[in-house]
């Protein structure tokens, strides 16, 4: 009952899903959250833009394969209306070499007659450590 509910209610429910099923390396779970759609995309730091569902789940899998990455996505910024929803947040990771690192992350979602579904997550590594909204400069 409650993967039902995160699977059908709001953009913010299945973002928290996405993460779990990434934190406990289950990748059925996370493709289940992707839209239907063989236009999504997902873009990995420093990775090749991805397009569709075989070469998601198989960049996934990938990723996947010795265990969860064990990601914390924080400070929120959310724009939405009745269809669309766009997340950035900032993603907690351990680094290979066991230090802390930050990750910036957006994740779009539509709404689809399946409920709420993933069509763009696309991750950058973020400059200068722990990126802070209060201060930054305007580039454009």
């Amino acid at each position: 009952m409650k993967r039902q509910k995160e699977l059908n209610g709001n953009a913010a429910e299945v973002e928290t899903a996405f993460y779990d099923a990434i934190n406990r390396a289950d990748l059925d779970a996370l493709m289940a959250l992707w839209a239907d759609d063989e236009e999504i995309v997902c873009i990995h730091p420093g990775g090749a833009r991805l397009i569709g569902h075989a070469a998601i789940r198989a960049s996934w899998g990938a990723l996947l394969a010795d265990g969860g990455l064990h990601i914390r996505a924080g400070q929120l910024h959310e724009t939405h209306n009745l269809m669309s929803s766009v997340h950035t947040v900032v993603e907690g990771v351990t680094a290979s070499d066991g230090e802390a690192a930050h990750l910036l992350a957006t994740n779009v979602y539509i709404k689809t007659p399946r409920g709420w579904r993933i069509v763009l997550h696309h991750v950058s590594v973020a400059p200068g450590g722990v990126p802070s909204d209060a201060g930054a400069p305007i580039l454009h």
